[in-house]
């Protein structure tokens, strides 16, 4: 726990030093808090399987900034009037999230029995991830505009990249109920297509980037705050942030997930 402490503090002092250099171009401040649901897709459960998408649900929060290019903090006036400047916002973000993991669809239901069945009910898992990162926001109408008009929506899309630290649990109460034991998990995962190394568990820490997207829309609540809601989807560059990466043909895909997050952004003068 110490460690993760120490890792997010040092995170926070990254990005806080980060944007410290940004303010000194002049441009205005944002400040932001996140949260919502997050449905986690990975190799728990199955694929495009309700049970499965409504089951494997966490939670995420987060600290958000912007570089709002459209006006400036130094002199209280617009910037240039440029297409960039008018339709575009810089986004930084330190962000959690958590989602608990179990076995889903057809391989688990009620009707289903054999050991293989009970290996699979009997494991769980546990993905926890702590992001570091920065989208472009493209906001198709004019940010200069939603600014002075309160009661107005600003839609917008973005595209970044995030760097991840993962922190996945493995668990099992089959047999000896050791994780380290992979005879206490799904049969089929063993020695796929005549494979000899068995890593399909994983339950050590890492850092991986991913690519993230989203869109959204700001609400204007009053003329240094809004309301902000949007859809994040978060692909990342590794399969075993869940702490399972099995090699059966329906591995088709690394581990990704979806955010629907909801915020609140405040101007900073």
């Amino acid at each position: 726990m110490t460690l993760k402490i120490n890792q997010l503090i040092f995170l926070a002092l990254f990005a806080l030093s980060s944007l410290a250099g940004f303010a000194q171009l002049g441009f205005s401040h944002e400040i932001g808090i996140i949260a919502g649901p997050v449905a986690f897709q990975s190799d728990f459960g199955q694929r495009y399987n309700f049970d499965t998408n409504s089951g494997n649900t966490g939670i995420g929060i987060g600290l958000i900034h912007y570089i709002n290019f459209s006006y400036r903090a130094d002199c209280s006036c617009y910037t240039t009037d440029t297409y960039f400047n008018d339709h575009f916002k810089l986004r930084s973000e330190i962000s959690w999230n958590s989602t608990e993991l179990n076995h889903f669809g057809e391989w688990v239901k009620p009707s289903r029995s054999g050991t293989n069945v009970e290996k699979l009910r009997a494991h769980s898992g546990r993905a926890t991830n702590l992001d570091l990162g920065m989208q472009l926001e493209y906001y198709p109408f004019s940010i200069r505009a939603f600014s002075v008009q309160v009661g107005s929506w600003a839609p917008f899309v973005s595209l970044g990249a995030h760097l991840t630290k993962y922190y996945p649990k493995v668990a099992t109460s089959y047999g000896d109920q050791d994780v380290t034991n992979l005879d206490n998990f799904y049969g089929p995962w063993h020695y796929p297509y005549g494979r000899v190394d068995n890593n399909f568990v994983n339950v050590h820490n890492g850092t991986t980037w991913s690519v993230v997207g989203s869109v959204g829309t700001r609400y204007k609540l009053s003329i240094l705050s809004d309301l902000m809601v949007d859809l994040r989807w978060q692909y990342y560059f590794r399969d075993n942030i869940d702490g399972l990466d099995h090699q059966l043909d329906s591995n088709k895909a690394n581990d990704y997930l979806v955010w629907l997050n909801f915020g609140y952004i405040y101007y900073l003068d």
